[in-house]
């Protein structure tokens, strides 16, 4: 046989585990013998919001009629604690993202569109800038372990308080920030040399399990008065103990972050490796909460992978008070617009898959501290178009919760729920579609 007919008759195959990406990241960690960083969350597929599916009414269940008869979407967080409980106009939220991972143009649009919604932004690592305070109704203020840029002035200038105990990029990690994109006006705030490359501890320095949390909480509560609702941040990783512990220590709301959150740039190997899928945690965390007797008067606020109003009223369904949303709302900002497409190709990759985010050489001036390039974004605009989509996310949302005959956004429930799959089934404690079956409960 020659060799023109042994290759028409054996096709070379590629391996399933080792295949290109793997072959390149190996081959990168050889060249290079750092591990890789990057934001966008995790990239390989996993079980997700997707694979339910809202039954609407028909004979069995009424439906509202179309926008005639009011579907609510308002919610208030801080009933439980707080002097000055905070109420939304949507139950949707804009994420923590810091002033010096984005840019203060960034900061200010997020403000903007957040404030002309009627919902709330947070500050993210490395304090409040004064363009974030001006233009942000409702700004939560974030407590991370590193305490950069943190300040006693600002946590009362805050309508909330979020204690960040880990996140869904990076649950048991902590963060970083190259020094490139240290200026000296982010250096100046987080008391930092400039240029220097910055990495956040792990854990807070000042307490060691939830009985010092329950202190720690009862601290800034005083510190302002017992105004301010005050939120527990956890990456997604044990959900049912972390969520009642966060509640036994006194919090007002907890976020639990899913490991489809990528706005935090960190270690590959995190992102893709470490946490739980957003739709695997939200009801453990539901069952924690409704076995204290307080869902519904704690808030849960559920993140990571947030797109579009299904993904906002399947999680409301399962127990939600509210989702978070970081990439989306930078994405509507303008990130990886593929008009760009031919810087982020300088930059070796491609408009939609652009992750290099801790680099600070974002094409759309979002995620950079380079004044020319952060000029390109007018937070006017960018505001705007972060109004426009939060707008929509909320009327989709609405759009299913009167199909299934809710008069308000929080009355959707898991019966309103069928799985495509086993696994989703199982982890959303809803039937697999077209059965009665539930995968794990006894008698399904």
């Amino acid at each position: 046989m020659s060799a023109e007919d042994r290759w028409i008759h054996t096709t070379p195959r590629k391996s399933a585990t080792f295949d290109d990406y793997a072959i390149s990241e190996i081959r990168r960690a050889a060249g290079t013998g750092i591990y890789d960083i990057r934001g966008f969350g995790a990239k390989r597929k996993l079980p997700h919001l997707d694979d339910l599916l809202f039954l609407g009414a028909s004979i069995s269940r009424y439906p509202l009629e179309g926008y005639r008869e009011k579907c609510a979407t308002d919610v208030t967080i801080g009933t439980r604690f707080a002097n000055k409980p905070i109420t939304l106009k949507i139950p949707i939220t804009i994420a923590g993202m810091s002033f010096g991972s984005l840019s203060a143009q960034a900061k200010e649009a997020l403000g903007r569109g957040a404030s002309a919604a009627g919902t709330s932004t947070t500050t993210g690592d490395g304090g409040m800038t004064a363009e974030e305070r001006a233009h942000s109704s409702i700004l939560v203020y974030q407590v991370l372990p590193s305490r950069y840029g943190m300040n006693l002035h600002d946590l009362r200038q805050a309508d909330a308080i979020e204690i960040v105990v880990g996140q869904g990029a990076k649950p048991g990690g902590g963060g970083m920030l190259l020094g490139h994109k240290i200026s000296k006006r982010v250096a100046e705030m987080r008391t930092l040399p400039e240029g220097i490359d910055q990495r956040s501890a792990c854990r807070h320095p000042d307490w060691t399990g939830p009985d010092d949390m329950e202190i720690k909480i009862h601290e800034l509560r005083e510190i302002t008065d017992w105004e301010k609702p005050i939120y527990v941040k956890v990456g997604a990783s044990r959900p049912y103990y972390d969520v009642a512990l966060a509640v036994k220590a006194g919090a007002d709301a907890v976020v639990l972050d899913g490991m489809q959150g990528g706005t935090a740039a960190t270690q590959e190997v995190f992102i893709e490796h470490v946490g739980l899928p957003t739709l695997a945690a939200i009801r453990p965390a539901v069952q924690a909460l409704q076995d204290l007797g307080l869902h519904r008067k704690v808030s849960l606020i559920v993140s990571g992978g947030i797109r579009n109003g299904a993904d906002v009223a399947k999680c409301l369904a399962l127990g939600a008070d509210a989702v978070s949303i970081g990439t989306a709302a930078l994405i509507a900002l303008g990130d990886n617009d593929p008009h760009r497409e031919d810087e982020y190709c300088k930059l070796g990759t491609t408009a939609g898959a652009y992750d290099d985010w801790h680099e600070g050489r974002d094409p759309a001036g979002i995620t950079t501290q380079d004044r020319a390039l952060a000029q390109r974004l007018d937070p006017i605009i960018a505001g705007r178009k972060l109004a426009n989509y939060l707008s929509v996310l909320t009327l989709e949302a609405q759009t299913i919760a009167r199909a299934c005959g809710k008069s308000h956004v929080h009355n959707l429930e898991p019966e309103d729920l069928v799985a495509l799959t086993v696994e989703a089934a199982a982890m959303a404690q809803v039937p697999l579609a077209g059965t009665n079956w539930i995968p794990g409960q006894r008698g399904s």
